[in-house]
């Protein structure tokens, strides 16, 4: 606005000042503020505090301004959505960027709808729970009502104790056999609480990539375990393609092309379709290098050609897309 009152800022700021505000945070949203200034000022008013807010009328939003164009689009489809939206992120959520998993990186048809009925003019600010839950029914078939003819899914809440073990498992601050201890852990509890959805098929995906440089074989197994369970899950497409530049990586290792193919291949389409430039850059530049294990130099080159354009956007300056292309080409065995 060029002028009036600004119900939401949105405040580009360096990385190193978002971590200094939140350590934990890639981008964050706080009620009552539009500066980090006036946030460091109130950062222990009741102000700020989400838990005490009834009514949202001005927020800001802070993302880093040294970070890819993607990283800065993702971080404004949560942060802004959030800003107007639900707030907390759910693990059982498989179709929504309100998941701290990081697998959906753009809002979805799910997001939207929440969204779409949270502004119904049905709902209104002051509602209690019994309200809200006896006008959803009429509400979610008025905006949606494709989905009367889908049969429910619902997944059980995800207790305390999983969640913990995979943020030790992913965050700072903890040597690496304790992050093992964790994210074998969640596979553990994740098996005891007899899953087999998206959250069961992610704690052996963390797994996997926590041992993939010291236990190719066994990452690999549970990557494959991890796929296992996702061809069981409906819509879980986008959660294979996460996976699958890691096990056509091992292949790559091993020399074996015509296998890494077979493992990327399937990533390509879902990866332009989801809008992940870096998955799909990713995925593209494995595929050159398979093809060049197999002679197909030609047309290696024009693959590796087209990864460019999603790398920039998806890794950001030159120098961060040529250590991706040289990450990628140091996986081919060597020749000595």
């Amino acid at each position: 606005v060029n002028s009036g009152p600004v119900e939401i800022t949105v405040q580009a700021v360096s990385s190193r000042a978002i971590h200094r505000a939140l350590p934990k945070a890639a981008c964050f949203v706080v009620p009552n503020v539009d500066s980090l200034a006036e946030l460091r000022r109130k950062r222990r008013s009741p102000d700020t505090d989400w838990s005490r807010l009834r009514s949202r009328e001005r927020l800001a939003v802070f993302v880093p301004n040294d970070i890819s164009p993607q990283e800065s689009r993702d971080c404004l489809h949560e942060e802004l959505a959030q800003a107007i939206g639900p707030l907390n992120d759910l693990y059982r959520l498989s179709d929504s960027v309100f998941n701290d998993d990081n697998v959906h990186t753009v809002l979805t048809g799910f997001d939207m709808l929440v969204l779409r009925a949270t502004y119904a003019p049905e709902l209104h600010t002051g509602m209690s729970r019994n309200e809200v839950a006896a006008i959803l029914p009429g509400l979610l078939s008025r905006l949606n009502p494709a989905g009367n003819g889908i049969a429910s899914r619902a997944l059980p809440t995800t207790p305390r104790s999983w969640i913990n073990a995979i943020e030790t498992a992913l965050g700072p601050g903890s040597s690496f056999s304790s992050r093992k201890r964790a994210a074998n852990q969640a596979v553990v509890l994740a098996r005891d609480l007899g899953w087999s959805d998206h959250r069961r098929a992610y704690s052996h995906y963390v797994l996997g990539r926590m041992i993939q440089a010291n236990e190719p074989e066994l990452a690999q197994r549970h990557f494959q375990t991890a796929l296992d369970f996702l061809n069981q899950t409906p819509g879980s497409d986008l959660h294979q393609a996460v996976i699958r530049p890691r096990m056509a990586a091992y292949q790559i290792a091993r020399g074996e092309g015509e296998a890494a193919l077979q493992q990327i291949n399937p990533a390509l389409p879902v990866a332009s379709r989801y809008e992940n430039a870096a998955l799909l850059a990713t995925s593209l530049l494995i595929k050159a290098e398979a093809l060049d294990l197999l002679g197909q130099f030609a047309t290696a080159n024009t693959v590796r050609l087209d990864s460019l354009g999603w790398a920039r956007y998806g890794f950001g300056p030159d120098w961060a897309v040529q250590a991706k292309i040289r990450e990628v080409a140091e996986l081919r065995p060597s020749t000595n």
